[in-house]
């Protein structure tokens, strides 16, 4: 068959694709674009949001980024162990990180 191929031991594994440097960022922007909700809090993240961010410590990072780029606002909130975060909508169909 000519689009078989194989690979031995002694070989390297081929390359995986490069990380997109905004990729936890982004899943998250596509999820808050679902939420039919104008704000979301943290827990609601870790709970409904995607997978690869379900822990705090891996949802700081995307949040941080979001805020930087206008698409999430912090809000205050009656209690001060809540974070919570407006989202900004645009009229954009697939918003991505850059926009």
């Amino acid at each position: 068959m000519p689009n078989e191929s194989f690979t031995f031991a002694d070989e390297l594994p081929p390359k995986s694709e490069p990380k997109q440097p905004y990729g936890d960022a982004q899943r998250l922007l596509d999820w808050l674009q679902k939420w039919p909700h104008p704000t979301v809090r943290m827990n609601q993240i870790l709970v409904y949001g995607p997978a690869s961010i379900r822990k705090k410590e891996r949802a700081l990072e995307p949040i941080k980024v979001l805020i930087d780029r206008g698409w999430l606002t912090p809000r205050e909130t009656r209690r001060t162990d809540m974070l919570e975060w407006q989202i900004e909508r645009r009229p954009i169909v697939h918003p991505t990180i850059a926009t």
